[in-house]
């Protein structure tokens, strides 16, 4: 399953800090922020429920860039 998420960032290099940070996340199969439209895309594992996953990618984009937000 493949979901899109606004997001709030200040710069390109902190939306490849959230990138880098998203992709880490367990429960992530594949993610990509983009920073011109500011939206965040995640792709997840087979079975992991996006809801719970994207509490832990908001959590660990927010230790790399404590300004950055995701709207879920």
């Amino acid at each position: 399953m493949k979901k899109t998420y606004k997001i709030d960032v200040d710069c390109a290099n902190c939306a490849n800090k959230m990138e880098a940070a998203a992709q880490k996340t367990p429960g992530v199969k594949a993610a990509a922020v983009n920073f011109m439209t500011l939206k965040m895309s995640v792709e997840f594992e087979e079975g992991q429920d996006p809801k719970a996953v994207m509490q832990q990618v908001r959590a660990n984009c927010k230790r790399v860039e404590s300004d950055c937000e995701i709207f879920l």
